[in-house]
């Protein structure tokens, strides 16, 4: 098997895996990383997403072989790792989750909109956030948590 190295949450791991080894699994049984959930296996839920370069990705259904070296890959977990990011402060606020299975992935979905672009407008966000499956409907809270989140950047 081959050996890999990955920038994860700007730390560097080193991990041996079969090539054909979904990135999800990687995280959460080589790395311990388990915030990034499973959810159907095959790329259509959005429960493992994670960001490669700053740009969201299903974690499931990409192996492991064909993430490079120079890849920057940020989990949950680094996330407001620090400080809360203004995304997950309105997260809280609105009291988005219900049973939080897909939070994660809502949120990493939801911080690559507003890295990319800081003033979506309603259209912009429903189509960023398509993608995500909410099995309890949340869907309401999760756009005015990102609403407010883009008020509050745009006040800075």
């Amino acid at each position: 098997m081959p050996n890999y190295i990955l920038s994860i949450n700007n730390k560097d791991y080193s991990f041996t895996a079969d090539a054909s080894t979904p990135l999800l699994w990687v995280l959460r049984d080589h790395l311990g990383l388990n915030g990034t959930k499973y959810g159907c296996g095959k790329g259509l839920c959005g429960a493992c997403t994670v960001h490669l370069n700053g740009k969201a990705v299903r974690s499931c259904s990409l192996p492991v072989s064909a993430i490079g070296s120079s890849t920057k890959i940020t989990t949950i977990e680094g996330i407001g790792a620090s400080k809360l990011h203004p995304l997950q402060e309105a997260w809280i606020k609105e009291q988005v989750p219900q049973c939080g299975y897909c939070q994660s992935g809502q949120i990493m979905s939801a911080v690559a909109l507003l890295n990319r672009d800081s003033s979506p407008n309603e259209r912009a966000i429903e189509t960023a956030m398509a993608g995500n499956i909410c099995r309890c409907g949340t869907y309401p809270r999760i756009k005015r948590a990102i609403q407010a989140t883009i008020s509050q950047i745009n006040k800075k």
